[in-house]
């Protein structure tokens, strides 16, 4: 197996990836942040002092998956053309899902994109909700699906 993120002195580099095709490319990514109940329901009724938790962690998602290039070192800045975030909200475990998709038309994927994405998004619910509980857990990050490029698609199979 060739390693490509290598240059001849065996240094890290950035892939040259101008020699390959734009094509459509996605990726959902996910993460898990775990509360309890009483920090759970002040999330769910929009009564955190800091404001609309949801709200901030949507949006801090998104810039995150706009900037991603600027945090991970070689990471190429791809022009996003669609960036989203949902929450699954479980009220049985104080649990927030989050799940984010990306999508470009590039010679590279966007799997990091998604995976910054839910991973600040996640970090934010943690800003917002630390006054009041300092024990949050965040968990569960990792790449549900891709589709695009050379590599092809994956599609992450259930735990046994």
């Amino acid at each position: 197996m060739e390693f490509t993120h290598f240059n001849d002195e065996g240094r890290a580099r950035m892939v040259d990836v101008s020699a390959k095709d734009q094509t459509l490319r996605t990726a959902t990514a996910t993460a898990t942040v775990y509360l309890n109940a009483e920090t759970y329901e002040l999330v769910v009724q929009g009564k955190m002092k800091k404001g609309d938790v949801l709200a901030v962690a949507q949006v801090g998602g998104i810039m995150a998956a706009k900037r991603t290039f600027e945090s991970i070192p070689m990471c190429h800045p791809v022009a996003l053309t669609g960036a989203d975030i949902s929450f699954e909200l479980d009220s049985g475990s104080h649990t927030i899902k989050i799940l984010a998709t990306t999508k470009c038309k590039s010679e590279t994927g966007v799997e990091m994109e998604a995976l910054s994405a839910v991973s600040t998004a996640a970090l934010t619910v943690y800003d917002m909700c630390k006054a009041v509980q300092r024990d949050i857990v965040i968990g569960d990050i990792m790449l549900l699906k891709k589709s695009g490029g050379k590599s092809g698609d994956f599609v992450r199979q259930p735990a046994d």
